[in-house]
């Protein structure tokens, strides 16, 4: 649960959030400009064919495009890029008409970002750090202060944010400025792993090296911020403190992206990194963390068929690993120390029955059982289900799911020395307050073990994301960061300015149960739902599964039964769909659309189940599951007909392009972003490297049955002949971990196969580089989708 302190500069980082202003104001449709005798409409490019047989198993079938994978033929990529070159050119053509309209809404998108915030300081020991963007830099700075030079320091800007007036000190401490690592890898700066070390003198962080298509460890001495001599690795996947900050444990990656090796580097030695593990078998996994307490790292190496827990003695690293938990298949598994008890929350088999959702297991850490014997340390209780787990000294906390209600509950710590589970009423939990419409609950770093404060991100489809601290000993909660949207100010309260108002209505707030917990006033919350309604619905699917549909509009600008509307889906790896709260959907809020989410089988927020109906044989069922809710909006009133438009991301491309598929009349438009279209080849003949969890969630090919499972799903292997599809936009990048190829294969294929009409033309727009997703490129991308959706579907 201990997320990383990172410094990734992409929008949806858990520690960089950008804040945006905003400005509330109708604005006019889409029209198109009025020309005595309009222009013939562009026409679509023809990409070159050459065609190519494959047969597997049963099944012969013939790949016109095929060429447009093969990245090592020098010829086929030179004609790669002379087509990529024509889709550019007919897409800006297509979307000429629409500059004024995407000037507009980007002017409209831009005036919500705020340039000149930190994040909100985290308290670690005497530390508070935090990050800043500095004028006119692009990229953040890594900062630090002492506490008690400045309890109540609230300035972000240079050079007051590092200058104590008063006293005539600096007590701010650069510690890593991204712009200059910018410098060193190829222009632009994003990081994966970021760890301070638990004496506060190291920073270990891992750079993109994009030229290589690798991570890049470097560690930093923080007091004289130079780079240490070593360690100096590449292809690093995760990083684990030891020796209170004296070693580093490290692991790498194969050629295949596969981590398979762990290090030991001692910091401020010549001697060689030791080798700790390496795992052969190119089907184990493995993957390395400290428990928040840093007497320990655990050692997870899983394949197809088992999950393994070992653990590593932090005070001495080179004493071998012992084998404390196991369990067939791949599992989710997290293993803390809490005072002498090991404790496990996962959702493993119980005795050999799948379970529907997590569970929590301790351990004596000196037992001597073999194997070691593990008790529950809760009745389960099928109405309230715990979706994650966080501990410091004093309290263990609970994310929970009580039906669509989300909760956040703490138990005080240590528990008692029962043999037996208890119920959870029975540790006399305290539910803390929440707003209304809660739809995700992210835990933060929370890297002070020992202190009582812990902070989380809630998250809200009519409420902008909220960074709360919560005092665990009396309920106390206080907004940390916040974007106020009410006020065209962002809010920011830290250190000791909490406002009277929250402090007496928050003091010393004790529940005994979630359904005691009343939602907040939402105006403490910065709820937007006096002006945005949020309203949940239940859909069902083809074989009677009810499916939750969330419906977002703006209260004033809402149209009956004429609303256009854009139904966002995922779908996979047992993921909850995003659903908060994103101020580049108000620009459609605000026309008059409704914006709607699925949450369809094969995502999370159902239990394993529900993942498990939608994926493998049964990836069927999270198509079905979608249209069925597209059907119901139309069906109902809710979005007009023949005004409803598709959205999905990565793996939420493939629901919605295999959607089209199924019923392209259903939809008007679509948005397909970075998507996942070529099932079929990908996983068969795959080009990026892919994972264990990547066959579990769509099939292993091997197998004849998942295999024609795979063949009916694949998008790209089911366009509808002759059909009339929807406006599409499919965005990719050049960069290719994303695999532009694919996006490039749909597009060429359905232009193929599909009914032209100009009206409802398939555009493919190729974004620089969706890695560096800097904010006006972010600004700049949601005009241009904005700007498609209103013209194709509002005009």
């Amino acid at each position: 649960m201990l997320r990383h302190l990172r410094t990734t500069v992409r929008h949806r980082s858990t520690i960089i959030l950008w804040h945006h202003h905003n400005h509330y104001h109708r604005s006019a449709k889409y029209n198109p400009p009025k020309t005595a005798n309009p222009p013939s409409p562009p026409k679509p490019p023809k990409a070159p064919q050459k065609p190519q047989t494959f047969t597997f198993h049963d099944v012969t079938w013939e790949d016109p495009y095929s060429w447009m994978s093969s990245l090592q033929d020098k010829v086929a990529m030179r004609h790669m890029d002379m087509y990529m070159e024509q889709e550019e050119k007919y897409t800006e053509a297509v979307m000429s008409d629409t500059e004024r309209l995407q000037t507009k809404l980007q002017s409209e998108m831009a005036s919500r970002l705020n340039f000149d915030l930190s994040t909100p300081p985290l308290r670690w020991g005497p530390w508070l750090y935090y990050r800043r963007v500095e004028e006119g830099k692009q990229y953040p700075v890594l900062c630090r202060r002492l506490a008690s030079l400045n309890e109540e320091f609230i300035s972000h800007k240079s050079p007051s944010s590092g200058f104590d007036f008063t006293s005539g000190k600096r007590i701010e401490q650069k510690l890593l400025d991204y712009n200059q690592e910018a410098e060193r890898f190829g222009g632009y700066a994003y990081e994966e792993l970021s760890e301070i070390s638990p004496d506060h003198k190291f920073l270990a962080y891992t750079m993109y090296d994009k030229d290589n298509d690798y991570f890049k460890l470097s560690v930093r001495n923080l007091n004289s911020g130079a780079l240490c001599s070593k360690p100096h690795a590449n292809r690093v996947s995760n990083l684990a403190w030891v020796k209170d900050g004296h070693a580093l444990l490290y692991v790498i990656t194969d050629e295949n992206k596969r981590p398979y090796r762990i290090y030991c580097s001692m910091i401020g030695s010549t001697d060689e990194d030791v080798l700790l593990l390496e795992e052969q078998d190119e089907n184990v996994y493995v993957n390395i963390r400290h428990t928040k307490d840093f007497h320990f790292v655990t050692v997870n190496t899983f394949s197809p068929t088992f999950s393994k827990v070992f653990l590593i003695n932090a005070a001495d690293p080179f004493c071998g690993m012992n084998l404390v938990w196991e369990s067939e298949g791949i599992v989710h598994c997290v293993l803390e120390h809490h005072q002498g008890y090991l404790y496990l929350f996962t959702d493993a088999p119980k005795d050999g029955q799948i379970v529907d959702s997590h569970y929590l297991l301790r351990s004596p850490v000196g037992s001597s059982s073999n194997p070691r014997i593990w008790e529950n340390v809760f009745i389960g209780n099928q109405n309230l289900v715990i979706e994650d787990v966080d501990f410091c000294n004093s309290h263990l906390v609970l994310i929970t799911r009580e039906g669509r209600k989300n909760g956040i509950c703490s138990v005080a710590l240590p528990l008692p020395g029962w043999k037996q589970a208890v119920h959870l009423r029975e540790l006399q939990p305290h539910f803390l307050p929440l707003p209304k419409h809660v739809c995700n609950i992210s835990p933060g770093p929370n890297y002070d073990y020992y202190s009582k404060t812990m902070r989380f991100t809630i998250s809200s489809p009519v409420m902008p994301d909220a960074v709360v601290d919560y005092d665990l000993s009396n309920g106390k909660w206080n907004i940390v960061q916040q974007q106020n949207m009410l006020h065209e100010r962002t809010r920011i309260l830290y250190g000791t300015a909490l406002s009277s108002a929250i402090a007496e209505k928050t003091t010393n707030v004790k529940f005994s149960s979630m359904n005691d917990v009343k939602s907040e006033d939402g105006n403490l919350w910065n709820d937007l739902s006096e002006f945005y309604a949020c309203e949940h619905h239940d859909v069902s699917s083809y074989d009677g599964a009810m499916v939750p549909l969330t419906i977002v509009y703006s209260c004033k600008n809402r149209k009956d039964n004429q609303s256009p509307g854009l139904l966002h889906g995922h779908g996979a790896y047992g993921e909850i769909l995003d659903k908060r709260w994103r101020s580049e959907l108000k620009s459609l809020l605000d026309r008059g659309w409704i914006v709607a989410y699925a949450d369809v089988r094969g995502g999370g927020g159902g239990g394993k189940k529900w993942h498990h109906d939608g994926r493998r044989t049964k990836k069927l069922n999270s198509i079905k599951d979608y249209i069925s809710c597209a059907k119901y909006l139309v069906e109902k009133e809710i979005v007009q007909e023949n005004k409803l438009a598709g959205w999905g991301y990565s793996v939420g491309g493939l629901l919605v392009a295999s959607a089209i598929n199924c019923c392209p009349d259903l939809f008007r438009a679509a948005v397909l972003k970075v998507p996942f279209l070529d099932a079929t080849n990908t996983l068969l003949y795959p080009i990026l490297p892919l994972t264990a969890a990547d066959y579990e969630e769509f099939g292993y090919p091997g197998d004849i049955d998942e295999f024609h499972a795979i063949r009916k799903f694949s998008p790209y292997d089911n366009i509808q002949k002759d059909a009339l599809y929807p406006a599409v936009l499919v965005s990719s990048s050049f960069n290719t971990r994303f695999g532009v190829w694919e996006a490039a294969k749909w597009v060429a294929r359905v232009r193929e196969q599909t009914i032209y009409d100009p009206k409802h033309p398939i555009l493919l727009n190729l974004t620089i580089d969706i890695v560096e997703e800097n904010r006006y490129l972010q600004c700049k991308e949601s005009a241009l989708e904005t700007a498609f959706l209103l013209k194709t579907v509002d005009s």
